[in-house]
């Protein structure tokens, strides 16, 4: 096998180890660790610190250790703590961004193709094997927690709780809440999840090539310092099209906050109990992942009118069991809806801001890790219908916004298209700021 076929396969399945993890357990947070919001707030440390690591760590440290060593010390921070998790995160996504863009070039120049063909399919390859992480890890949580002995049998005053009824004062829904599986069966699934990272790690340790060539290290000298980053970032906000950009960049992180804090929480664990979320969460996955390859070029306003429903669904929608359909349908559509904002925002700013990527994304990061940090810690002092209201308003500024955006680039670009001769950014190429 050639061996930049081999690193790309090495960093594939290393990522999808271990976001089989920590991918399963996000979805869990809120619902195993419901008291006092435990599991939200650890969650909304994770993105406030994930904030503070885009802007400084990343190249600092990929420049003293190189790639490789990056990712590896990265993997290690993912377990201990949602501080450390936090600070890791962006090291260990723009680590393999890296890695990847120059394992890309370096093959281009060795067969003599383009580099950017090559590296848009190695982005392909990562992305195929890694998205299956969600799949992986959710199935694995059902199956365990399937294993439940004392499932709640639920009555119809605690069905009246769940969605929109759930709120902070509902005593009915903590009883609910708090029918979870043992301990036995958490300790399995954190012993499962544990197993999952550590071979990720081994795998990445032992089998991937340390890039160390003349281009990498002119490469890794030419990334910014600590104080220009940092500068450089904040000085884009003097343009009014990135301002302009910042409630459609923090909604992707309070649409997916919300699903995963509260939708999880409040309508499946509550209706339905919490062996359920991994199944549900696979149909978002899938559904997600599929949305990302195939419709790539889909009118961002297609992804507005998805989210739309999906909202006004859940504000009138009242869970019930027998209703098992819906509890599918929902994720299945709003996964669909995520990867039409993610695709279209991504390569949005790649266009606009074809001078300044690094600085416009470090943007990205920040305002996206700012709208999960604000969701999940809100989600215990706020009522569900009162969230969604949110999702609804911020939604609705947000494409008007971006509507504006759209009109100021059509009249600089007097009649011809703004994406001329440029090459837009794909999502996958910058999923480090969805994906953790």
């Amino acid at each position: 096998m050639d061996s930049y076929l081999k690193n790309i396969l090495v960093i594939s399945f290393g990522f999808t180890f271990l976001f089989t993890a920590y991918g399963g357990l996000q979805n869990l947070q809120s619902s195993l660790h419901s008291e006092e919001g435990l599991g939200v707030a650890s969650l909304s440390v994770i993105y406030a610190t994930l904030i503070l690591s885009s802007m400084f760590l990343p190249s600092v440290i990929i420049k003293k250790f190189g790639c490789k060593w990056t990712i590896v010390g990265s993997m290690f921070t993912l377990i201990p703590t949602s501080m450390i998790l936090g600070l890791g995160a962006a090291p260990l996504w723009s680590a393999k961004c890296t890695y990847l863009t120059m394992a890309g070039n370096l093959y281009a120049q060795k067969v003599g193709k383009i580099g950017k063909y090559i590296v848009t399919q190695y982005f392909g390859i990562f992305f195929l094997i890694y998205r299956s992480s969600g799949v992986w890890g959710n199935l694995i949580a059902s199956l365990v927690f399937d294993q439940t002995p004392n499932k709640a049998n639920l009555t119809e005053a605690d069905l009246l709780c769940c969605g929109t009824g759930s709120c902070k004062g509902n005593t009915t829904n903590r009883t609910v809440m708090s029918k979870g599986p043992s301990n036995t069966l958490i300790y399995t699934l954190m012993g499962i999840y544990t197993a999952s990272e550590i071979l990720a790690v081994l795998l990445v340790t032992i089998f991937l090539d340390q890039i160390s060539t003349n281009q990498a290290e002119s490469e890794e000298k030419s990334v910014s310092s600590f104080r220009s980053n940092f500068l450089e970032t904040f000085r884009r906000l003097k343009d009014k099209r990135q301002c302009l950009l910042i409630p459609l960049t923090m909604y992707s992180g309070l649409e997916q906050g919300f699903l995963a804090g509260d939708y999880n929480k409040s309508y499946v664990t509550c209706a339905l109990g919490i062996n359920f979320v991994g199944y549900v969460m696979i149909c978002f996955s899938a559904t997600n992942s599929l949305a990302s390859l195939l419709f790539g070029k889909i009118y961002q306003f297609t992804g507005a009118v998805l989210y739309l429903s999906c909202i006004i669904a859940l504000l009138l929608w009242k869970p019930h069991s027998n209703q098992l359909a819906l509890f599918f349908i929902i994720p299945a559509i709003w996964g669909v809806a995520d990867a039409i904002l993610q695709t279209l925002t991504n390569a949005l700013y790649g266009i606009l801001f074809e001078k300044h990527k690094e600085a416009a994304f470090a943007n990205y990061r920040l305002w996206e890790s700012l709208g999960f940090v604000i969701a999940f810690g809100y989600s215990t002092f706020l009522s569900v219908s009162i969230k969604l209201y949110i999702l609804l308003t911020v939604l609705i500024v947000a494409m008007v916004l971006y509507g504006v955006v759209e009109y100021l680039e059509s009249k600089m670009s007097s009649g011809t298209p703004h994406t001329a001769n440029q090459e837009p950014i794909t999502s996958q190429q910058n999923a480090q700021s969805t994906n953790l």
